[in-house]
């Protein structure tokens, strides 16, 4: 394995290589931009790279299927930290194109709902078609076969283009949840503002077997931040559930809930458990009423005594 090397969604400029150079560790590693999420994830599969980053959550669209799905299926992987980044949009294109001129425009899928209300309101005749990341987009726009990509404004200079237009979103403060994941090992280290990531299948579909489920984190004071469904493969009807969980399996509350999706659940997952970005411990609630680790002892030593008479 070349422990020098994190792949990314490429090519250069994306907001993924932006996220990517935020992490300490990307000044001293070898980058390389892949052509899709599949491909930055295989090689680190394949011993290629230590680890990829990638995009998984857009506070706009939501979950990135593409790394969901990928996460899901093949060879086990698991994240080690994210990092979130804040999305704004440039309209790049040539030198000398006006707004007049554009008649086709292209990005990222992602990056269409982001930009919808603005293309309807400056650009309600261009026809839009998806590039395979928003800096690939640029990259056809100088090729010529595009007249405007909507990127992020570092990426003009690369493929030598220029912003028309900057500062464009039609959600205020959108971010992108971005996450660098590596081969399995043991998790990363407890800080006291964590989050846990599985993926788990129901047994069978039944009335309220998906709050069989969520009462496993709920009994325990485990607040979940994201949930989301996602096709099998199996027909249709088969679902599989991507969750976001508040906490370390580390936890005694988080790891007796994945106890308990273990005993009831044909297939969990494990994704890790890792620092949520841009939270600090001292910004996190506290557990529950019943649901602290020291409540957890106290409660396992009681049932310890009673077995022995000691109660």
């Amino acid at each position: 394995m070349s422990a020098s090397r994190y792949t990314y969604l490429g090519p250069e400029g994306t907001f993924t290589e932006a996220a990517l150079r935020t992490l300490p560790e990307a000044a001293t590693r070898e980058l390389v931009p892949m052509v899709s999420v599949p491909a930055a994830l295989d090689a680190v599969r394949s011993g290629e790279a230590a680890a990829a980053l990638v995009p998984i959550e857009n506070s706009v669209e939501g979950g990135v299927t593409a790394t969901l799905d990928q996460l899901t299926t093949g060879s086990p992987l698991m994240i080690y930290r994210e990092v979130l980044l804040q999305i704004t949009f440039a309209l790049l294109v040539r030198p000398g194109t006006r707004l007049s001129d554009i008649k086709t425009v292209t990005g990222h899928p992602v990056a269409q709902p982001q930009v919808r209300k603005w293309l309807a309101a400056h650009l309600p005749d261009a026809l839009w078609e998806s590039a395979a990341s928003n800096a690939d987009g640029a990259r056809l726009v100088q090729e010529g076969r595009f007249d405007a990509a909507f990127a992020g404004e570092f990426a003009a200079a690369t493929y030598g283009l220029e912003p028309l237009v900057t500062d464009i979103h039609d959600a205020q403060n959108a971010q992108t949840r971005f996450v660098l994941v590596g081969r399995p090992a043991r998790p990363a280290a407890r800080t006291g503002a964590d989050k846990t990531s599985v993926v788990v299948w129901l047994r069978e579909d039944h009335p309220g077997a998906l709050l069989e489920l969520l009462q496993e984190f709920a009994t325990r004071g485990v607040n979940l931040m994201l949930i989301q469904s996602r096709p099998t493969g199996e027909g249709i009807g088969n679902y599989c559930f991507a969750i976001d969980a508040e906490g370390h399996i580390a936890d005694r509350r988080v790891g007796e809930a994945l106890m308990g999706l273990n005993r009831i659940c044909p297939q969990v997952r494990f994704l890790g458990s890792y620092p949520r970005a841009g939270v600090t411990p001292a910004e996190v609630g506290p557990a529950r009423y019943g649901t602290s680790d020291e409540e957890f002892v106290t409660a396992a030593d009681w049932l310890a005594r009673c077995l022995d008479g000691r109660a």
